[in-house]
């Protein structure tokens, strides 16, 4: 039933293509496999259609998904982003998060915030922070506290840094499970990084120059290969040691 999708696995798909799926026939008995739909894929009836442009991907058992390399953010619950605080407006902050519209913070969202001990949030800081609420019908909101009411992460960042943006490729890419650019930047120098979904990275190392080198290394490994990337971090660690 899938196979379809497989045989278009690692080919460049369209808005518009479809994937017509054939029920089995009565006599085999046989369920139908179910398929997990990802970004870049909609359903519509029986049918599957492509809504992004990109390469179609695949993890097992049955899930497939578009990897394209778009820069425009879609607000979606649950996901994680980093934020900057454009304005205060009552109990709620403003929050730019790259979309369409910026999303709403309530000073309760926070660990331990309450009416009397309000979160210290200025114009201009970075947040940390998840969507409960994402839909084209309503105003996106977030919040950085997870369902248990602890920060787990979230939250105002400290001083210092860098911010800067990358395609949602590459964004994927870094927050897979052991991701070799992840690896490949830490044996270099020691760092904080923040990755959100939204296209925006935070990175800071010891001194400021480091911190740009692994802003640039980032930007620069996102048209690489894992062979190109490799000869490039070696040639900055042998320069920088």
């Amino acid at each position: 039933m899938i196979n379809c999708f497989k045989e278009k696995i690692g080919e460049v798909l369209l808005p518009g293509d479809v994937f017509t799926f054939e029920p089995p026939a009565p006599e085999t008995n046989l369920k139908p496999e179910k398929v997990v739909c990802g970004p870049g894929l909609r359903r519509d009836g029986d049918d599957v259609r492509v809504c992004k442009c990109g390469v179609l991907r695949h993890k097992t058992p049955n899930v497939f998904w578009i990897d394209s390399q778009q820069k425009r953010y879609v607000p979606v619950k649950g996901e994680t982003v980093i934020g900057v605080v454009t304005a205060k407006s009552g109990d709620i902050f403003k929050v730019d998060v790259g979309g369409s519209e910026l999303a709403s913070l309530s000073y309760l969202a926070f660990e331990g915030a309450t009416k009397r001990n309000r979160p210290n949030v200025q114009v201009g800081d970075l947040v940390f922070a998840q969507f409960i609420i994402a839909n084209k019908d309503m105003e996106p909101e977030l919040v950085c506290i997870d369902s248990c009411g602890r920060a787990n992460g979230m939250g105002v960042f400290g001083e210092g840094g860098f911010l800067f943006r990358v395609s949602l490729g590459l964004v994927r890419r870094l927050l897979a499970p052991q991701s070799e650019i992840v690896a490949d930047l830490s044996g270099l120098f020691p760092c904080e990084l923040v990755v959100g979904m939204n296209g925006r990275v935070w990175v800071k190392a010891k001194s400021t120059q480091q911190t740009l080198i692994l802003a640039n290394l980032l930007e620069s490994s996102e048209n690489m290969t894992a062979t190109q990337r490799q000869a490039l971090f070696r040639r900055v660690a042998d320069g920088a040691l």
